[in-house]
């Protein structure tokens, strides 16, 4: 691995899910990864994930130097972080706790660390606002699991340096990851903004009765979804109007899409709505188990990011 980012021990503060994969990534790309998380049994856990997680990296490749002998635990976040490059932060969703917990590891962080959240919804600008050297907080926010999909959203709070920005994309380039700058703060970030618009009018149809939970991920994994996966909304219209490209579309489609768009529900997530769509899902779902089901879109993920990456054209 390239030291060029300067980076060779991440500190990984909360290990669950979210921490859990961002390790065994940061392992695999053969960094020195200190790991803390206050809760009982977290050190037995995480270990567990990653040596799930291991089988996976090892089919993408893993990086000179990588082994999961790599990974310290601590007790003390001061401890995991005094000696840390760069800090991956995967706490609670409360700012209240961030706050805190950015303020005692701003403490005890060497001066030149970065300190990243993987926040999924919370400003930066509120997070780093206890830190006496808020310069270095940045979000860094991973699309779930961090340890397949490349995109990282990084965002900078009213504080942040510029120079703390490019270092952070910089990081993620170096170790394979697919960084994009947010340039302004709103809730939800870029990604999960997205998700929420489609998983908005997904709850309406339900709602309505259009169609079914399984007809509605039928109509995402089986039409639109396959070429999302390939290219973005932009590109899938640009190549969607032929030789007139996107100009073309919009010419012809402009006004139908904002048809649509006035169309589009607005549906609360009442009890009843929240048992209809769990009970679609149990139906979907039938005899199959959550782990059969993760197991074969890791193996399909890996593949639809190998095979991206070697035709040289898509980005």
């Amino acid at each position: 691995m390239s030291a060029a980012h300067g980076v060779r021990r991440v500190a990984v503060v909360g290990t669950g899910v979210i921490g859990a994969s961002w390790t065994a990534y940061f392992l695999a790309q053969g960094l020195d990864v200190n790991a803390t998380d206050p809760s009982p049994g977290a050190e037995e856990r995480l270990r567990q994930a990653v040596a799930q997680h291991w089988p996976t990296l090892e089919r993408f490749g893993l990086a000179a130097g990588a082994s999961v002998d790599r990974l310290r635990f601590h007790d003390s976040l001061e401890d995991a972080v005094s000696v840390a490059d760069f800090v991956q932060e995967n706490g609670p969703e409360r700012m209240d706790f961030k706050i805190e917990l950015f303020r005692r590891m701003d403490a005890a962080a060497p001066p030149d660390a970065i300190l990243a959240s993987s926040s999924s919804g919370l400003a930066i600008s509120g997070v780093q606002s206890g830190c006496a050297h808020p310069g270095r907080v940045v979000l860094g926010h991973p699309f779930n699991p961090p340890h397949l999909i490349p995109l990282v959203e990084v965002i900078g709070g009213e504080l942040t340096s510029a120079d703390a920005i490019e270092r952070t994309l910089a990081f993620y380039a170096a170790i394979g990851k697919r960084p994009i700058h947010v340039k302004r703060e709103v809730k939800g970030h870029i990604a999960n903004r997205l998700q929420a618009a489609l998983w908005r009018e997904a709850f309406h149809l339900v709602e309505q009765g259009v169609a079914s939970v399984a007809d509605i991920d039928t109509a995402i994994a089986h039409g639109p979804g396959l070429r999302w996966a390939v290219m973005g909304p932009f590109m899938n219209l640009h190549l969607s109007g032929g030789a007139g490209g996107i100009a073309h579309v919009l010419a012809h489609l402009g006004g139908p899409i904002e048809d649509w768009w006035r169309d589009l529900g607005a549906p609360s997530m009442t009890p009843a709505l929240k048992a209809q769509v769990s009970e679609g899902v149990a139906q979907e779902l039938g005899a199959r188990r959550t782990a059969e089901l993760e197991a074969a879109r890791d193996t399909l993920l890996l593949n639809l990011i190998r095979a991206k990456a070697g035709t040289g054209t898509l980005d």
